[in-house]
């Protein structure tokens, strides 16, 4: 009797996003009918939202990929994605031993975001950046070398979103022999309200950040930053906060993507362009429920994991799709280890007057922290144990309901 071919599903990626959904569609799915491979560059689940904490010095945890998969069946490849053809149906890899190509029948493509310099010169050469374990620990290290110097050292953080923020106010607590400098390019803090931007300007008084408003970088050096209006800060360590972009494979391999490169999908995380190509995560261009595209984020990425999963379990199995909802309600911001701001936003993605700050504020992102990765480490927690097998003809068309 001849064997049928599992349905091969990978997931690229293993951060946020991608972890979650190859562990809830290995628990929700038939071993029998599917395989799920994830390919990652690093061994580990990186939590990215606290690697600015690594680099001032810190320790956060880093969880075994084999050990958050351990007893999925998942299929973990770690290896680079340098090339997506969804014509083929094929994702090119490099590895140790050199890669090749993996076939896929389902794809979700999580590969995250990494820094934007934004076309400034010397970003790439001489700036640090902590969008990536890697990263952080470089800037980790060199710290380290200043504050072994004994005479200080001036560290200068460019970019006032939240990223730049947490950065400048982490190294600025946890080394206070650093000159700590935040470049913003408008004002501090102004999508927060009046209360919060009050408290964020106290706190970086508090702890010895200087903060330049209003401020655009021309260029990078190896010891200093130059500016737009002629002047010229000299600089120890510069780090890199000023936005962030994602891969040009997936442009490259022909998906629909926006002008950034963000992958267009439907209110599945479907590509618009290639039915077979889910999205979740940075990569993901999702528009929310108030109209207006999810931002790079956590939580965008658990909502965008939960709606693939989804999606794909339904579109597989015949079953109806639930609609996850896609919103955005606010940001938590550490100021350090035992200060922060929590600011929830309305419909329309603007402050609300009331804020939460102090340790109330870094007790709860302490918190939300704690259960993010906790949700990671343990993919299938609370999922149905019933795994369903695969419909006759996978990928048929299926009915939305709302959840």
């Amino acid at each position: 009797m001849k064997q049928h071919r599992k349905h091969r599903i990978v997931v690229l990626g293993a951060g946020y996003a991608g972890a979650y959904v190859a562990g809830n569609l290995a628990r929700r799915l038939s071993p029998a009918d599917t395989e799920i491979t994830v390919v990652n560059a690093e061994p580990d689940f990186v939590e990215r939202l606290r690697l600015h904490q690594l680099a001032a010095g810190q320790e956060i945890e880093a969880p075994k990929l084999t050990d958050v998969f351990a007893g999925t069946g998942i299929r973990l490849r770690l290896a680079r994605v340098t090339a997506v053809d969804p014509e083929r149906q094929v994702v090119t890899v490099a590895d140790a031993d050199g890669g090749g190509d993996l076939g896929y029948d389902t794809l979700l493509y999580a590969l995250g975001s990494h820094v934007a310099d934004h076309g400034v010169p010397g970003v790439a050469e001489h700036a640090f950046d902590v969008t990536g374990r890697p990263s952080a620990l470089r800037l980790r290290e060199h710290l380290d070398r200043l504050g072994r110097r004994g005479e200080g050292g001036r560290v200068l953080v460019v970019g006032e979103g939240l990223t730049g923020i947490e950065t400048a106010t982490e190294i600025a607590e946890s080394r206070p022999g650093l000159s700590v400098t935040l470049i913003a390019g408008g004002e501090l803090g102004a999508r927060l309200s009046a209360g919060a931007r009050s408290h964020l300007r106290q706190a970086c008084e508090r702890l010895g950040v200087t903060v330049l408003e209003r401020t655009s970088v021309a260029a990078v050096e190896a010891t200093r930053v130059l500016c737009a209006d002629g002047a010229a800060l000299a600089s120890d360590a510069t780090v890199w906060t000023a936005g962030f972009a994602v891969s040009p494979i997936a442009a490259a391999g022909g998906l629909e993507v926006t002008d950034s490169g963000r992958i267009v999908v439907d209110r599945t995380m479907r590509s618009v362009s290639h039915p077979n190509v889910y999205a979740a995560g940075d990569s993901a261009y999702a528009i929310g429920v108030n109209g207006r595209p999810l931002p790079m984020s956590c939580a965008s990425a658990g909502y965008t994991g939960r709606q693939a999963t989804d999606a794909i379990v339904g579109s597989l199995t015949g079953r109806s799709i639930a609609d996850t909802k896609l919103v955005y309600v606010g940001n938590h911001i550490s100021l350090g280890r035992r200060d922060g701001i929590l600011q929830m936003v309305d419909g329309e993605a603007q402050a609300k007057p009331k804020y939460v700050g102090g340790r109330k504020a870094a007790r709860i992102k302490a918190g939300i922290l704690k259960i993010s990765l906790w949700g990671v480490s343990h993919p299938t927690f609370g999922m149905p144990k019933r795994k369903h097998r695969l419909a006759a003809e996978p990928n048929a068309s299926t009915k939305s309901a709302i959840a």
